[in-house]
């Protein structure tokens, strides 16, 4: 969208099919990694973290990512089951915030996305002791080795810590550059994950 047409968004009623109309937007347009989130957390002392991670799944449930339950984020996230959430795209000079309570998603999703995934990928989820201290590289590159070595021929199995996470959203917030910082931003909220969505035009 464009300086011209980016306050054509605002008068949109349904945060769902907008997001579904910028990711699809943004897929054709932005060079790499469309679906890469800036995903933040808080630790149990109440210090913010933030990474980015893939995000691999949306539905009226709301949005999925998956990782390694006890990293940095797994482990901020099962003491403070809230996350927070920004999509940027340079490329349409847009952005969506997300905020929202988060659930693990059910073994069958992250098996069935597991599954999907390249092996030499699955097989990095298992060698991977992730946010742990590592000593060298090579320990890691042996490590897939050998699993490549172990599994040769037989299923790779999801690791019972790797699985999928999801936030449901009670805030989804949807900006769009324009002249001279004179922003469109229009924000979609709820009660809870449930709720009918009201919305409000924010100053930039």
């Amino acid at each position: 969208m464009n300086a011209l047409n980016a306050g054509d968004f605002t008068l949109s009623d349904d945060p769902d099919a907008l997001f579904d109309t910028w990711m699809a937007e943004a897929s054709a347009s932005e060079p790499r990694d469309p679906n890469a989130i800036q995903l933040a957390t808080v630790d149990r002392d109440g210090r913010p973290d933030v990474r980015t991670v893939l995000l691999k799944g949306k539905d009226a449930r709301g949005f999925t990512f998956y990782t390694n339950a006890e990293s940095a984020k797994g482990e901020e996230l099962k003491a403070n089951m809230q996350a927070a959430f920004v999509l940027y795209w340079k490329s349409l000079n847009r952005q969506i915030r997300v905020r929202g309570a988060v659930e693990a998603v059910s073994d069958a999703e992250s098996d069935s996305y597991f599954d999907s995934r390249h092996p030499r990928s699955r097989l990095g989820a298992i060698a991977s002791q992730q946010s742990r201290p590592l000593d060298s590289r090579a320990t890691l590159e042996d490590r897939v080795a050998a699993l490549e070595e172990e599994y040769r021929g037989r299923p790779i199995p999801r690791p019972r810590y790797w699985h999928g996470f999801r936030v449901k959203p009670y805030q989804i917030e949807f900006w769009a550059d324009r002249d001279n910082r004179l922003h469109d931003r229009i924000v979609f909220r709820r009660e809870g994950a449930e709720g009918a969505w009201t919305k409000q035009r924010l100053y930039p």
